[in-house]
């Protein structure tokens, strides 16, 4: 059997959306109200234009009543703009209150997405979902779904007219129409594949800008400006066509629309004269009725026409309200069904048979039995890829282990509250990253109870509180975009302090001094022995000189646990550990 055809439009996805229009009902109620007022108003003019020419222009001659229906004519025109303006404002009084409630829900929840997620999904597709799809969508109820309402009652109310004022003179006027309904599915299977089509190519167009921009040192340092551009051009270029796909779809249709409507004239206006010279007084039986039915007639397809385009913008919205969905649905949350807040950390870590891997069965960490001792100063050493960085990301819950228990005295850490876990967790990253803001909220990270009082005071346990006052604005100094108006050592210190701040049971610091000056690294180092002391700290490092003073030492192979013991006890294995320390202090005599 083939495959099951997708409807032109889903309605699913709009009912869905419809769920967050409840709190705004008041909204919708009331532009549907002056919708209404509109569709009633606008289809009279042509009415009462065509009886004025019957009865004040053929019939006889008066300027007095002539002007008075003249002055109703221009109050009914001020009437539908005032209606018109309600309207618009209501919709998208509407449109932004909804989406200003999906784009928070969506942020909500994409902020409790598993580590995994992001590892996978480029940045520049997550903020296209936030960013230019939902505003995709507040016009499904800004520009969409509302006029499309008015057009239809417009276009219902003016074919009742028609019909009331002469019925056989509708019915030729309307031949066209079987015409035009044809050329609307056409067109409607058109846009979708358009849209489709057109979402892709701008999540591929923001992703590729977002990493180049990010990555611009590196592309300047590689010299890969002339691939990039090319790249870009191509990219650009498929971005363009999706765009002309949509254009020429619409550039076919509304010419249709507009030769039906000329048709529809001519059928009214030859079939006027022929009953006329016919004496078919059931027909056109004056001229007053060949004015409004032509008014009628341009009346009939506008909105016709203004359904394709509203309709271009709701095919547009549901395409993108589908992607939010899916990102919506995804089950990539981190299990949060922890419940105890009140854990004492002062006892040992244990891991006991942890497996894990990010993808499948590619096992990064194999069968890890260990145990950190409260308030010792553990240390993580072994080649890139052997899994010290795995071990605290796990710790942290930034991904779930597949196999085994990682528990705190007898409670698995599934079992803690996340919140609660990472409030008493502090990390200094290799990696420092660092908010385009000033250095005070950088690292409060807008803590309203860390007192600016206590940042100095860490600053200087830190040590950073020198290079700190010579900054503009001292705390106040705006850092730019990842700090990088700082230098890395710096960078690296103001994450000390964040992490002194917070006063956490367990400190870790992966890699903190792998990419500093001596000098740097010097601070670094009695930051780290002032900041240990009292809590448990796991440090992970490639410069072995760091950590010979750890009360532990876990070296780690491919996955697995090779030795652990003191600096000393390490040396005297002559095993794992004795052939990186040979390999890297030999390296540096040479």
């Amino acid at each position: 059997m083939g495959d099951t055809k997708k409807p032109i439009f889903d309605f699913y996805i709009l009912k869905r959306l419809f769920v967050y229009v409840k709190p705004y009902k008041k909204y919708l109620f009331l532009a549907f109200i002056f919708t209404l007022g509109l569709a009633v108003v606008s289809p009279l003019r042509p009415s009462i234009i065509g009886n004025m020419v019957d009865e004040y222009i053929d019939k006889g001659q008066n300027a007095d009543a002539l002007l008075y229906w003249t002055i109703v004519i221009i109050g009914m025109l001020i009437l539908e703009a005032v209606f018109q303006f309600f309207t618009t404002f209501f919709a998208n009084l509407l449109a932004q209150s909804l989406i200003k409630d999906i784009r928070i829900k969506l942020f909500k929840h994409m902020m409790s997405f598993k580590m995994k997620y992001f590892d996978q999904t480029p940045i520049g597709s997550v903020v296209t979902r936030i960013v230019s799809d939902l505003e995709a969508i507040s016009e499904i109820f800004s520009q969409g779904l509302i006029n499309m309402f008015k057009d239809i009652l417009v276009l219902v109310t003016i074919i009742v007219w028609m019909f009331l004022s002469n019925s056989l003179l509708t019915v030729f006027v309307l031949l066209p129409i079987p015409l035009l309904l044809i050329a609307t599915r056409i067109f409607a299977k058109a846009m979708k594949k358009a849209y489709q089509k057109e979402s892709v190519e701008v999540n591929r167009l923001n992703t590729f800008v977002q990493e180049r921009l990010t990555g611009m040192s590196i592309l300047q340092l590689f010299n890969r400006e002339e691939v990039e551009k090319e790249r870009f051009a191509e990219i650009n270029a498929r971005h363009r066509q999706a765009h002309v796909d949509t254009i020429w779809a619409n550039s076919i249709f509304f010419p249709v629309v507009e030769f039906l409507t000329s048709l529809s004239i001519a059928f009214l206006i030859v079939f006027s004269a022929w009953s006329i010279s016919s004496g078919l007084s059931e027909a056109a039986d004056s001229t007053g009725t060949i004015v409004k039915f032509t008014l009628w007639v341009n009346m009939l397809y506008r909105p016709i026409r203004q359904l394709a385009d509203k309709f271009n913008v709701l095919q547009r919205g549901v395409v993108r309200a589908e992607r939010v969905f899916k990102t919506l649905d995804r089950d990539e949350v981190i299990q949060d069904a922890g419940e105890i807040r009140n854990l004492d950390f002062q006892k040992d870590i244990q891991f006991d048979k942890v497996w894990f891997a990010y993808q499948d069965e590619d096992w990064v960490l194999k069968d890890i039995n260990l145990t950190i001792k409260p308030n010792q100063t553990v240390a993580f050493v072994g080649a890139t890829g052997a899994g010290k960085s795995s071990i605290v990301n796990l710790l942290s819950r930034f991904y779930e282990y597949q196999k085994g228990t990682i528990t705190i005295g007898e409670t698995d850490i599934r079992d803690v509250d996340l919140t609660y876990l990472r409030q008493n967790i502090s990390i200094v990253l290799q990696d420092v990253f660092l908010f385009s803001d000033t250095i005070i909220n950088n690292i409060t990270l807008g803590d309203k109870n860390i007192s600016r009082e206590q940042v100095i005071e860490a600053a200087k346990a830190v040590g950073a509180h020198d290079f700190i006052m010579k900054l503009p604005n001292n705390y106040d100094y705006e850092i730019g975009e990842r700090g990088g108006v700082l230098s890395t050592g710096q960078q690296q210190l103001l994450a000390f302090i964040r992490a002194y701040v917070y006063n956490p049971h367990i400190l870790i610091l992966d890699e903190a001094t792998s990419s500093v000056d001596n000098e740097s690294e010097e601070l670094i180092q009695k930051a780290t022995e002032k900041l240990t002391v009292g809590r448990t700290s796991i440090v992970i490092a490639h410069r072995l000189s760091t950590i010979q003073r750890a009360d532990k030492i876990i070296v780690l192979d491919q996955g697995r646990v090779m030795e652990e013991g003191s600096h000393q006890e390490l040396l005297a294995k002559d095993g794992f550990y004795k052939n990186l320390y040979e390999k890297q202090f030999l390296g540096d005599e040479e």
